[in-house]
């Protein structure tokens, strides 16, 4: 694992925390500094990563907080509270 692997978890784990302290601009911050570490060292997010944050608005998504999770036939619709709706298959 690089170490630019190791901060962008890290960054995760932050934005995590922040969140659960009702801190949302801080998790934003966390959200697009690991995003522009990804980019400049050409890596993918992670799948855990990606599957909650807001591409829209950078906000770390928790459900039931500031993200709707809705079922349908096939795959999973994350809708946050910015109003950007994103759309997962069943894993």
């Amino acid at each position: 694992m690089t170490v630019a692997q190791e901060r962008i978890e890290r960054l995760t784990v932050l934005a995590r925390d922040a969140t659960a302290e009702c801190n949302d601009d801080r998790a934003r911050e966390y959200v697009r500094l690991a995003r522009r570490i990804a980019e400049r060292q050409r890596l993918s997010l992670p799948r855990q990563f990606k599957r909650f944050t807001c591409d829209a608005c950078d906000a770390y998504l928790r459900p039931g907080k500031n993200a709707r999770v809705r079922l349908q036939d096939g795959h999973v619709v994350v809708t946050c509270d910015c109003g950007d709706q994103a759309r997962y298959p069943y894993d």
